[in-house]
């Protein structure tokens, strides 16, 4: 996230003291440490941590030493509040490279932030540098070309976010700059020497927005996540609307056969 977005989060995060005050906990933050499989990192750095929902899951349940990166006053407060090792520096800097060494790490998670970047080309430059030879990076983006995201321009006429309307609207329509697409996403990671490995699917399970409807109504519930899991078991990831994509550094670059994990 750019410094000129700053306001746009703090806006949206009013009011939120504690990690329990953050509506927006997401399926991504959810799969995580789950998707490190076995793959045994050990220092492991999330790019634009937020309030540190998938980082206090890794911190709690993973092996590994995890520092968090944010630049948000609010963010940062709580993510000390957690006790997590916190570092704050500008991703979106392009005339600044990442406070770090050379191959300092061995996983980097990017969760849901390239699209927030007016320079994602540094983002994927820095993070091949401080990612140790065949090392994991975990990147995630909506998938504008996911049924949840087209039906609004394609039978509504509306565009993707709108100014108007929830708080996460009007955060999303100010702050995202880029729009991918799960095929975009893929083939412009792969340009900065990364391998994709892994491509993982979050089933709605956890999220506030799937305990939401949970509490409202059981069976739409578990009736929404059963076509879900259909949806993602017999389709392509290009269908996913938030799919992870788990890339290696410096693998051979010979086409290759990419799992696909549904968790």
């Amino acid at each position: 996230m750019s410094w000129d977005s700053i306001e746009v989060e703090e806006h949206r995060l009013k009011g939120v003291e504690r990690i329990e005050d953050y509506l927006w906990f997401k399926e991504r933050h959810r799969v995580f440490p789950a998707v490190f499989e076995n793959r045994n990192h050990k220092r492991i750095i999330d790019l634009s941590a937020g309030v540190g929902c998938a980082a206090k899951r890794i911190n709690e349940l993973y092996d590994a030493e995890i520092i968090c990166n944010d630049i948000a006053p609010t963010c940062l407060k709580v993510l000390n509040q957690l006790g997590l090792k916190t570092v704050s520096f500008n991703i979106d800097d392009p005339e600044t490279p990442f406070p770090f060494d050379n191959a300092y790490f061995d996983a980097v998670l990017s969760l849901a932030t390239i699209e927030h970047l007016l320079y994602p080309d540094h983002l994927l430059n820095e993070t091949r540098r401080i990612l140790a030879p065949g090392g994991f990076f975990y990147i995630c983006a909506p998938n504008y070309a996911a049924p949840e995201y087209l039906i609004r321009p394609l039978f509504q006429g509306r565009s993707f976010h709108e100014p108007l309307g929830s708080e996460e609207e009007k955060y999303e329509f100010y702050a995202h700059v880029r729009y991918y697409t799960y095929k975009t996403l893929r083939d412009f990671v792969s340009l900065f020497g990364f391998t994709l490995d892994t491509v993982y699917i979050a089933m709605p399970a956890g999220s506030s927005r799937y305990r939401e409807l949970y509490t409202r109504s059981r069976f739409k519930a578990l009736a929404y996540k059963n076509i879900m899991r259909f949806r993602h078991l017999i389709l392509s990831a290009r269908w996913a609307s938030e799919p992870i994509l788990c890339f290696r550094k410096d693998l051979p670059t010979k086409k290759r056969r990419v799992r696909k994990v549904v968790l």
